[in-house]
């Protein structure tokens, strides 16, 4: 997921908490007044304040139509929802991403948004995030915060180095990445060994940020065949940025190999220390490198590189969402409070507690997210060449991930084998696991 995975609480725990939470979800009172429940998986300190407040501001305004909020956590939400589901115990409201909202779509778990919506809410919200969250159909949530992949650089390493500092209107290609991350591998002692990369891909989970990143060079890995069903393909297009990745570990030596088995957070010490000059890594990493960094250290934020022709700076993403259960007795009360919590100064202050970026126009276009300070500047310069993160609407897409493509492309990154076998066992297993899903 992002840098929440450092203080994810215990998933069976929440689990039980979340069924009792949630049991008999919205409900009616004698008087007529309307309870409706909001599972948040907000969970940094400003972010679940700012969900809490809303909410009390809600509830202040509409005495008949009441909101309860549910805390819950990342950790096994998927199953911990399918549960609830099952159970006849979900929650009205339900924060998710927009990867995990397929099955649930096509399980008929989720209402279909579409005849609840009101016209400002569509309006406010572009076309490309809305295409996160709608297929099959019907509309199954509202995407409200997303975050690209961004280049967190040591400016001091940049400044000795002399490279060409990239903007959002002028960035790197990644022809010239590959360059300045070879002037930023330093062995600074003469020892022979390297003190700095010029870069460190954090790998542990590899395929979300290997797909995602394929839309800068024309890739789409997941296409529809004549009949419509889904399936994999694996071209230059679609695996440019891949190899680059494994030339910079295996032949350029400027990516070290132990950052193939690390986490975002895993890499920041040694960010901290100069042994790394530049970490690709979530957006919302910026609040760790803010929090952690030592007295002195000097960072910046730049976009990373393009593809060149018309996708450029594309990448894909899978925002945040919130959705409705089908089971809901109060679907539009449930939509309007979703347009409350998404109206653009409201959207803005969800983003800025989970360091995060709105989808909506308006609220992008908040002071708070325009400054240059901590790099906001250059994420909402970014968020115009989003796209739709090609797992979406994917069926079978999570088995994909942990079965075939996650340990395909550790071992092709690791360097186990060529291209042409990280393309079998993508292609190969992959197709055979979709296909079960779309008989």
């Amino acid at each position: 997921m992002t840098a929440r995975t450092a203080v994810r609480g215990t998933a069976v725990a929440l689990a039980l908490t979340l069924v009792a939470a949630c049991a008999g979800s919205s409900s009616d009172s004698a008087d007529g007044k309307v309870t409706l429940e909001f599972l948040s998986l907000a969970w940094q300190k400003e972010s679940v304040a700012a969900n809490k407040a809303l909410v009390r501001q809600w509830n202040k305004a509409h005495p008949d139509v009441q909101v309860r909020y549910v805390q819950g956590s990342w950790d096994s939400i998927h199953d911990q929802l399918l549960t609830s589901f099952e159970g006849g115990e979900a929650p009205d409201i339900i924060h998710d991403d927009a990867s995990d909202l397929t099955d649930f779509a096509y399980g008929g778990y989720l209402a279909d948004l579409t005849p609840y919506l009101p016209r400002t809410l569509r309006d406010g919200i572009p076309g490309a995030s809305w295409d996160t969250t709608s297929y099959d159909g019907g509309v199954w949530g509202v995407p409200f915060l997303q975050e690209p992949r961004v280049l967190i650089a040591d400016t001091k390493l940049l400044k000795a180095s002399g490279v060409r500092i990239p903007t959002v209107q002028h960035p790197w290609t990644w022809a010239e990445f590959e360059n300045v991350s070879k002037k930023l591998t330093r062995d600074t002692d003469g020892d022979g060994r390297t003190d700095t990369y010029g870069v460190a891909w954090s790998m542990k989970e590899p395929v979300v940020q290997s797909v995602n990143l394929s839309l800068s060079t024309g890739g789409k890995v997941f296409v529809k065949d004549k009949d419509g069903k889904n399936e994999v393909r694996y071209d230059a297009a679609d695996a440019a940025v891949t190899q680059l990745v494994a030339r910079q570990v295996n032949q350029d030596h400027t990516a070290p190999r132990a950052g193939l088995g690390m986490s975002g957070s895993d890499t920041l010490p040694g960010f901290f220390a100069g042994h790394y000059a530049l970490l690709p890594l979530n957006f919302s990493y910026r609040q760790q490198v803010q929090q952690q960094a030592p007295d002195g250290f000097g960072w910046t934020v730049l976009p990373l590189p393009s593809g060149g022709g018309p996708d450029g700076l594309a990448q894909g993403v899978a925002p945040q969402t919130l959705s409705v259960s089908r089971d809901s007795r109060h679907k539009q009360d449930a939509v309007d409070f979703l347009a409350f919590l998404n109206q653009p100064a409201h959207q803005a202050e969800l983003a800025r507690g989970d360091w995060m970026l709105p989808t909506g126009t308006e609220a992008l276009k908040d002071p708070a997210l325009t400054t240059a300070k901590y790099g906001w500047k250059t994420g909402t310069g970014i968020a115009a060449h989003l796209r739709p993160s090609p797992v979406i609407g994917v069926r079978g897409y999570p088995e994909w991930k942990d079965k075939a493509a996650t340990p395909a492309y550790q071992e092709y990154y690791n360097g186990a084998f060529g291209l042409g076998g990280l393309r079998d066992r993508l292609v190969g297993d992959g197709d055979r696991i979709l296909d079960r899903y779309q008989r």
